[in-house]
């Protein structure tokens, strides 16, 4: 592995003979793995019935290494949002920020969604996840990927975190930061990194990640925690930002992750003298990751809390037949669930986000997209059958060994085996694959397009 020289400079100098020991690669190939949405499915059960193989994670609870030459993009359980891709130190930061269901929880750099669908797991439904990704093409990769993973109370949202927190000051019980970086953790997994990293391009990550910090301790709320990681080894965006952060906030504190079982200690020559650096955690290269420094805060809880506010009043939704209609057929548990409309459009928002004034925010999406209603007739949108396809009271059920499994996710029309005719829920083992429409023992089929595996 070749590395910038800017980098080797700064590096050799801060460890010394400790460079080529903490900067061996614990595998030949780049780490790979997996994190089990446990919205889906248990990580004991995925590890019994995976046709792949896979190793327990030392990072998190959840997830796996698998083999440097499985590609799961393929699988049809990834296709089911069974479980992520995920570099195996990248499920980490999530798992430290202790999320329970019920809580209030932002990401405030969420894309693609990795973590946010850790998040989304710990909160099992219930609560608010705010997943917001300021470049408005990774929202929309963010979005896919949480209805990939059948995450039913997220609003996600395209925005400065400045005006998150001018909107919505001290809301959050919980709040990450997974800071963009100088990436230098990224280097043996993608050469782009290492091509374009200088010290500039470390300043302007630490000033940026600096900025996020800020806007992140104006949404948490008194007692609450923040997460804050980055994939660099940089002081400058690692220990150097969090003493510089808990100079300017003394109403924070800095949380000992010595016992989280796996990395080690922060480095005391990375920081200004007297920063607890040994509270923080690293992953290097030779701790089986590609790299990964977290930090963990925690705000006062003596604080003035932030008086509970909420959106304008409205008028309740007029709920348009059509849906009330198709959902009483297919979906009966979600006829009393509040919807809301926007044109045509039928949506299903979380529990408690009316305590969020949206305002003039940049919403991408607000809970599941039901569908459309279009001429007098309700037409479902796959979000739907993602969240709650299991649900549905009119499902084909396949298993990954079935050859129709393939061709479904290929496109084409399958033969019904137990679906009747009308709209039907196509699943994979128990888990949602889309919707589908069944006449006459075939069934028609509704996957996007974008989605399908066409190679």
């Amino acid at each position: 592995m070749e590395f910038p020289a800017d980098f080797l400079l700064r590096e050799r100098a801060l460890l010394g003979e400790r460079f080529s020991e903490l900067y061996t690669y614990a595998t030949p190939e780049p780490a790979r793995g997996i994190t089990v949405n446990t919205l889906r499915c248990t990580p004991d059960r995925l590890a019994a019935q995976a046709d792949f193989s896979l190793t327990p994670s030392p990072f998190c609870p959840s997830a796996f290494t698998t083999a440097p030459d499985w590609r799961p993009g393929r699988h049809p359980w990834h296709h089911a949002g069974v479980f992520y891709a995920q570099e195996p130190s990248a499920s980490a930061p999530a798992a430290l920020l202790d999320v329970q269901p019920g809580m209030r929880v932002a990401d405030l750099c969420a894309a693609p969604g990795g973590k946010t669908s850790q998040l989304a797991a710990a909160l099992q439904g219930r609560g608010l996840l705010v997943a917001n990704e300021f470049v408005a093409a990774r929202a929309e990769v963010l979005r896919q990927n949480l209805e990939r993973m059948g995450v039913t109370n997220a609003l996600i949202t395209n925005e400065d975190t400045a005006r998150l927190a001018a909107a919505w000051p001290g809301r959050f019980d919980r709040v990450l930061v997974d800071a963009p970086c100088s990436g230098e953790g990224m280097f043996r997994k993608e050469a782009a990194a290492a091509a374009q990293h200088n010290d500039a391009l470390v300043a302007h990550c630490a000033e940026l990640g600096a900025e996020i910090l800020e806007n992140a301790a104006a949404l948490l709320a008194p007692g609450g925690v923040l997460v804050y990681s980055t994939c660099t080894f940089a002081p400058q965006e690692d220990e150097t930002q969090i003493a510089a952060f808990l100079a300017r906030h003394p109403e924070f504190s800095l949380c000992d992750l010595s016992d989280c079982g796996f990395g080690r200690p922060g480095e005391a020559n990375r920081a200004p003298d007297g920063f607890a650096a040994e509270r923080c955690r690293r992953i290097w290269p030779a701790d089986g990751g590609e790299g990964h420094f977290m930090a963990k805060l925690q705000k006062a809880s003596d604080l003035e809390a932030a008086a509970p506010g909420r959106g304008k009043p409205s008028r309740p939704a007029r709920i348009p037949p059509e849906w009330t209609e198709f959902a009483t057929r297919y979906f009966p548990d979600l006829v009393q669930q509040p919807a809301a409309t926007a044109g045509e459009w039928v949506l299903l928002p979380p529990a408690g986000s009316e305590m969020l004034p949206i305002g003039k925010l940049r919403l991408v999406r607000g809970g599941v997209l039901a569908g459309s209603v279009a001429k007098k007739r309700f037409q479902p949108a796959h979000a739907l059958f993602m969240a709650y396809g299991a649900q549905c009271t009119n499902r084909e059920e396949l298993t990954r060994d079935d050859p129709r499994t393939a061709a479904w996710l290929r496109g084409e029309e399958i033969d019904a085996a137990t679906a009747a005719n009308g709209w039907c829920a196509v699943c994979v083992d128990g888990f949602p694959l889309g919707a589908g429409k069944a006449s006459g023992g075939r069934i028609k089929n509704h996957y996007p397009k974008g989605l399908r595996n066409l190679r």
